[in-house]
């Protein structure tokens, strides 16, 4: 390459970063969308909402939350992928991300690649929900009940893929539990269906479950952490009786590759404040969920690390699409 064409090179990346810089400045000019691939009600929505006033609030546009829910979340992520890479389009990144990895053999991404982790924002056990009236009332009478009538009971979850199925693969694995998976289309519906006692059990998301645990319309058995969650005083972990046992879930925000680094950064420092601010802290805390935060390359090892849990806890489960 002679003089004037490095020249002519180093100019146009200058002008290129001077574009991104520019963006940033201004950034945001317009609403934000931000894709929960779930539908309303469930964790993910939940904490997009929170979090999406608190951006919207600093930041001086909206911060607009958009549920695609359905292919086990992999139309929300599909959709974020081939979007602009120009900030104006988020994705709410959760367990399924890294599940569907593995259990998906076909996906028209790939998300490690095509996703850029922007920020982290909290971790939250998953919990051993059960209807009121279900006979067993500890985990150890759920594994007797489930083993004196194989295939009968009903195991929901948020849907095919995501930790609330693989959390119940683990579980059946580990414990020799036979019990009929039901994905739904998201936590909402499949918790509707719980409590009115159309299935059976449910590892759901500790956020989108806590409201109707403590308001007795469920019955938590266990939570899935290594230790017992505060929010939850005198619930035990599913780990007292199935030594070994442990899954949480992680939760954050991506943004299409290609997305100008300084906008990124711009969105992760805004949502680092927002995750040490005390009553955003108080509000997490009530939900179950403890900040991550960090910086993008942080979040980048969390989801490249659960990613590789992940993929063993399929693999040994023998877990398929339904």
């Amino acid at each position: 390459m002679n003089r004037f064409a490095q020249l002519a090179l180093a100019a146009t990346f200058a002008a290129i970063a001077g574009i991104g810089s520019t963006f940033a400045a201004d950034y945001p000019a317009r609403p934000v969308k931000w894709v929960v691939p779930y539908p309303p009600g469930g964790t993910t929505d939940v904490l997009a909402r929170i979090v999406a006033q608190w951006l919207s609030d600093k930041m001086g546009h909206p911060f607009v939350i958009e549920n695609k829910p359905g292919g086990g979340n992999n139309i929300g992520v599909e959709y974020v992928v081939n979007a602009a890479p120009d900030g104006y389009t988020m994705l709410l990144v959760n367990p399924a991300n890294g599940i569907n990895t593995t259990l998906y053999k076909n996906l028209p991404f790939d998300f490690l690649r095509d996703i850029a982790p922007v920020a982290g924002l909290v971790r939250a056990p998953n919990v051993m929900v059960v209807p009121a009236a279900f006979p067993a009332k500890t985990v150890a009478e759920f594994i007797a009940n489930c083993k004196a009538k194989p295939g009968k009971v009903n195991m929901a979850s948020s849907g095919s893929g995501t930790s609330v199925h693989l959390s119940g693969e683990l579980f059946k694995s580990m414990t020799g539990c036979n019990m009929l998976h039901v994905p739904y289309k998201g936590a909402g519906p499949a918790l509707t269906d719980l409590m009115a006692g159309q299935v059976d059990v449910i590892f759901d998301n500790l956020p989108s479950s806590i409201g109707f645990i403590k308001g007795g319309k469920l019955r938590a058995l266990a939570v899935t952490s290594a230790e017992r969650e505060p929010s939850l005083p005198g619930v035990p972990t599913v780990a007292e009786t199935v030594p070994g046992y442990e899954a949480t879930a992680w939760f954050g925000i991506g943004m299409p590759r290609a997305t100008p680094r300084d906008i990124i950064d711009k969105v992760n420092a805004e949502t680092n404040r927002a995750l040490a601010d005390p009553k955003m802290r108080e509000r997490l805390a009530e939900l179950g969920g403890k900040p991550i935060g960090g910086t993008p390359e942080d979040f980048g090892k969390v989801i490249a690390a659960e990613t590789a849990k992940w993929a063993k806890v399929v693999v040994s489960s023998g877990a398929k699409v339904e």
